[in-house]
């Protein structure tokens, strides 16, 4: 099953709504902030996979935590009303006029 980045964002909603995690009532409110604290925790977790090796041990793993990130980062951009498929389009055209080799 192949998915673009808006099916994959009202994917990841229904899963989210599945497990009542929007309710107010939630034990896990899906605030901005604590979706920012969850991501940077899943990619830690990526980091995890090359503390001591240059390549993962374990690929699947990996893949997991990947697409944990990815989910986060959906989530986040979608609540925060940001059209991420437009925003890494913006980025790479502004990266495309950025001196790689400056010091800042």
């Amino acid at each position: 099953m192949t998915m673009d980045i808006k099916e994959l964002t009202i994917a990841m909603h229904e899963f989210v709504e599945s497990q009542h995690w929007y309710d107010p009532d939630s034990p896990k409110p899906q605030s901005l902030k604590n979706l920012a604290i969850s991501l940077a925790i899943e990619a830690s977790e990526v980091l995890e996979h090359f503390q001591w090796n240059e390549n993962t041990q374990d690929q699947q793993a990996l893949a997991e935590e990947l697409a944990d990130v990815a989910l986060y980062l959906l989530q986040i951009a979608s609540i925060a009303g940001i059209d991420l498929e437009q925003a890494i389009i913006d980025k790479l055209k502004k990266n495309y006029t950025r001196n790689w080799n400056d010091k800042k």
